[in-house]
């Protein structure tokens, strides 16, 4: 990945808002209900983004990430310490995730994990783990200080793209946090190699479409999740069949839109970010 350029300010940013409006290269094919969807939206268009920098003022890192109608907290806490395995074995600091959604960010209300002595649910296990591994392929873990980087991704809305949301959000905040850390003098080189963008492409009535909204992804044949580097490098993608096998063309075609997704989202955060 290409090291972003920083921008001059240093530490916290002030409230910062910015909304991106991806859309579809196809203006002129717009009319044709072939090309459209029951939403509104052209194959491969994405919802509104927006990113609203330095949303809660106790975290280094705080940025509410916006698709569509999906909201999620992304938030990123500095802990002075490695975990154990960790600890005079490994040069270098840590960074990990946690996910979780709020009882009333959908229909029906999700009972709020932990309150029941219930363990994670594997789909949040599955979430954090994926939000982590995006993040750590975007940093240089060797050149940070003995320190584990804590992101916590709180949805608040959910309608589709939690996940990806959560990353877009999170790489966004991870930057605000490495910001003060620098400001504090506990970095003595910039680790963050680069950024990182994610979205979901699926394989709807037949049709290969961008960012799949709640109604979409629970009809879906086939649905991707994509992570991609700056640079248009994969970092993971994640996916199955719901109903029946698809053909290789149609992974392909699918991992072209999304990567070609992943771009716009870039473009979006680095707008937010001054790069």
């Amino acid at each position: 990945m290409v090291q972003p350029a920083r921008p001059p300010q240093r530490g916290r940013p002030s409230p910062d808002r910015y909304c991106a409006r991806p859309t579809s290269r196809r203006h002129d094919l717009a009319e044709d209900p072939a090309l459209t969807r029951k939403n509104g939206r052209l194959l491969d268009q994405l919802r509104p983004i927006t990113f609203t920098r330095a949303f809660t003022d106790q975290i280094p890192g705080s940025v509410l990430a916006e698709c569509g109608r999906t909201r999620v907290l992304c938030t990123v806490s500095v802990q002075e310490q490695v975990p154990p395995w960790m600890y005079k074995k490994q040069p270098g600091g840590w960074l990990t995730a946690e996910y979780s959604m709020l009882p009333s960010a959908g229909q029906p209300r999700k009972p709020r994990e932990g309150r029941t002595g219930r363990p994670l649910d594997g789909r949040t296990q599955e979430i954090q783990r994926m939000v982590g591994r995006a993040l750590r392929c975007a940093l240089d873990l060797a050149v940070l200080p003995e320190v584990t980087l804590w992101v916590d991704c709180d949805v608040l809305s959910a309608d589709g793209g939690t996940r990806t949301t959560a990353i877009n959000g999170s790489i966004v905040a991870l930057y605000d946090a490495l910001l003060w850390m620098e400001e504090q003098r506990q970095l003595r080189t910039w680790p963050l190699r680069g950024l990182v963008g994610a979205t979901s492409v699926g394989l709807v009535d037949d049709q290969i479409v961008a960012d799949l909204d709640f109604g979409e992804d629970s009809t879906a044949d086939v649905d991707l999740n994509i992570v991609c580097a700056a640079d248009g490098r994969i970092v993971e993608v994640q996916g199955a069949a719901e109903r029946r096998p698809f053909a290789i063309d149609q992974f392909q075609a699918m991992l072209a839109m999304g990567q070609a997704g992943c771009a716009q989202i870039v473009a979006a955060q680095k707008q937010i970010l001054g790069l």
